[in-house]
């Protein structure tokens, strides 16, 4: 494993943190043209894998048979952080495919982000399985197995048929063999994939450039996914949000994982991106990736300033007082 600082914090001129990590980045042929650190470092894809994990629900046409909107279905590939136009599109989900909540494996939770969670705590709102951010991954697996006639009770297992076609659906738009797909279980008790980084830009560049998928169902599946991304992007996450923030740029396919995993790919310039971030911070992402679109020249700046809004150079402290700042430091290097 080679790894490379990506992103260095200072606080008084003094060195006090590194973020280390890795960057691939591969071009419609699937081969390396950019990287930093190893880029066969085998990484877990967590959430950054719910695009492709949709791809058996979208090809079933779930959507379509249950009277989804396409900001509902965007749920089936999102990591929503509970604001309120979260929790009212997954109960409509619940209302239009006749699915219980108590059905769902997501562990009861409150929402992601602050606002949401506060206001439940101040109310005594209790713990929902729908407030856990893959609630939607589970409810389209739900729904397809209930459309499919499967098994519900054991929805979320390895074995289970829809686990079995999402996983083909993945390998075979990474390029990578199914049977050397290394399996753990995330969070939310689904299966989680392990692969090399580059093979998950790879996956990345067909979400954004369908047209390198030879299999008609799956290049059309992967047409309604990226296209409920690109039309909601508040609903892969939310404001304030680096997935969201990216998907505002129509030019963009983007998801990230937690423990510091993430994967996005630009559609014009037909290049995608990989990286792993060691430590597993979130909060470097967009000093990462905005440094990846400076390096490469990006033309819409209006995209990096976006990132840089999120993330910003300098580190304030509690009274607001500039004492810091924070280098992306890597470099890299044309293959």
């Amino acid at each position: 494993m080679r790894e490379v600082p990506l992103v260095e914090e200072y606080r008084g001129g003094i060195l006090e943190n590194v973020h280390s990590g890795m960057i691939c980045g591969v071009g419609e042929d699937g081969q390396v043209i950019y990287a930093a650190g190893d880029v066969e470092h085998v990484a877990l894809l967590r959430s950054a894998a719910k695009p492709f994990q949709a791809i058996p629900v979208a090809r079933q046409n779930i959507a379509e048979t249950f009277g989804l909107t396409s900001r509902e279905a965007a749920l089936f590939a999102a990591s929503h952080r509970g604001e309120v136009y979260h929790l009212e599109a997954l109960e409509s989900i619940l209302s239009k495919t006749g699915i219980r909540e108590d059905e769902l494996l997501t562990c009861p939770t409150y929402p992601l982000n602050e606002e949401p969670k506060f206001a439940c705590l101040s109310r005594g709102v209790a713990k929902r399985r729908l407030f856990h951010n893959c609630a939607g991954k589970h409810l389209g697996f739900l729904a397809l197995s209930k459309e499919r006639g499967f098994s519900t009770d054991d929805y979320y297992k390895q074995e289970h048929p829809a686990q079995q076609e999402a996983l083909a659906a993945f390998a075979s738009l990474a390029d990578y063999p199914k049977e050397k797909i290394r399996l753990a279980v995330d969070g939310c008790g689904f299966p989680v994939y392990a692969l090399p980084l580059k093979h998950l830009a790879v996956a990345y560049m067909k979400l954004a450039c369908p047209d390198l998928i030879a299999d008609q169902p799956t290049r059309e599946a992967v047409q309604k996914i990226t296209g409920w991304m690109t039309a909601h992007p508040e609903m892969i996450a939310s404001h304030r949000f680096i997935c969201t923030a990216l998907l505002t740029d129509p030019n963009i396919i983007a998801k990230g994982g937690a423990m510091g995993v993430y994967g996005f790919a630009l559609k014009k310039e037909r290049i995608s991106f990989s990286l792993k971030v060691l430590d597993g911070s979130e909060a470097v992402w967009p000093l990462v990736i905005a440094g990846i679109l400076e390096q490469i020249a990006y033309s819409n700046k209006e995209t990096i300033a976006r990132l840089h809004a999120l993330s910003p150079k300098e580190i304030a402290n509690d009274n607001r007082l500039i004492v810091g700042e924070k280098r992306p430091v890597f470099v890299l290097e044309k293959q």
